[in-house]
C-alpha cells in the first residue's frame, strides 16, 4: 500500500502555459518564434549580439501584459491545491511567464527564470522588469552600460535553486509532472529520482511522453481540464485517483 501522501513537488513546463496562448520553447523545425535557439538562448547568442537577444525578451516581455494572456484553469488549479493541502507542497516550473504568479501560486520555484526579472552580469544583482531593455539603461548597481542581462536560464548555464529542489525531492511522497515533455534535463530526470525514493509519481500531458510508462499513472487531455477534476479527488480522498477516469 502506498505511504500517505504529505509532502508533494510539482513541475510545469510548456505545456500548462500554451493553454494560455504562450507559445512552447521549441518548434518541430527547431526554431523559437522564428530564431535559431542559439542565438537567443545561449551566452555565446548575447555576447555576439546582445541588442538582438533584448529585443527578442522585450517581445516575450510585452506579450505577458496582453489581456489576452491568462492563468487558466490549471493554473488556478495549482494554486488551489497550495492553498487547500494540508502537507508540503513545492512547485517547480520550467516556465519563465508569470502565470502561476497570477494564479496565486506562492511555494514557487522559476528553475529556469523570469521574464519579469532581469540581471546585472557583474554583481549578479536581480531586478523586478516589466518594461523593455535599452541599450541606453545602466544598471543602477554598477551604473554600467551593457552589464543587463535578461534573468534566463540559458543552454549551458545552470538552473535555478537546484538544491531546493533536490532537497524537496528527497522528501516528497508524491511528485507530479505537467505539460512537459520530459526530454529537458535535470528536470527530465525527476519522476526517476522520486521513484527511487519511493514516491507515488504521477504525469499529465496532453499526449504521452517518452517518459508515460515510468510514471505509476500517467492522464493524457488539456491541463485546463484534466487537472481541475484530479486536485478535486487529491484534496477530497488525500489520494491520487485509481486510474484515469475520474
Amino acid at each position: 500500500m502506498p505511504k500517505k501522501i504529505s509532502n508533494i513537488v510539482i513541475l510545469t513546463g510548456a505545456g500548462i502555459s500554451a493553454e494560455s496562448g504562450i507559445q512552447t520553447f521549441r518548434a518541430s523545425d527547431g526554431l523559437w518564434h522564428d530564431h535559431h535557439i542559439e542565438d537567443v538562448a545561449t551566452p555565446e547568442g548575447f555576447a555576439a549580439n546582445p541588442s538582438l537577444v533584448q529585443s527578442f525578451y522585450n517581445e516575450r516581455r510585452r506579450q505577458l501584459k496582453d489581456p489576452s494572456i491568462k492563468p487558466n484553469p490549471a493554473h488556478l488549479a495549482l494554486a488551489r491545491l497550495e492553498q487547500e493541502w494540508q502537507g508540503n507542497l513545492l512547485l517547480v516550473t520550467q516556465n519563465v511567464d508569470n502565470l502561476h504568479e497570477r494564479a496565486g501560486s506562492k511555494n514557487l520555484i522559476h528553475m529556469h527564470g523570469q521574464l519579469d526579472q532581469i540581471r546585472c552580469s557583474e554583481s549578479g544583482a536581480v531586478y523586478h522588469w516589466e518594461e523593455d531593455v535599452e541599450a541606453t539603461h545602466a544598471c543602477s548597481c554598477c551604473e554600467k552600460l551593457g552589464t543587463l542581462r535578461p534573468n534566463i536560464v540559458w543552454f549551458g548555464e545552470m538552473p535555478f535553486l537546484m538544491d531546493t529542489i533536490n532537497e524537496s525531492l528527497v522528501n516528497c511522497d508524491l511528485f507530479i509532472s505537467i505539460g512537459t515533455s520530459g526530454k529537458v534535463y535535470p528536470a527530465a530526470g525527476y519522476v526517476e529520482y522520486a521513484k527511487s525514493i519511493g514516491a507515488q509519481t504521477v504525469e499529465l500531458n496532453l499526449d504521452p511522453t517518452d517518459s508515460s510508462s515510468v510514471f505509476d499513472l500517467s492522464i493524457n487531455g488539456k491541463a485546463g481540464t484534466i487537472l481541475p477534476a484530479f486536485v478535486d479527488v487529491l484534496l477530497k480522498t488525500g489520494a491520487i485517483p485509481q486510474n484515469n477516469s475520474f
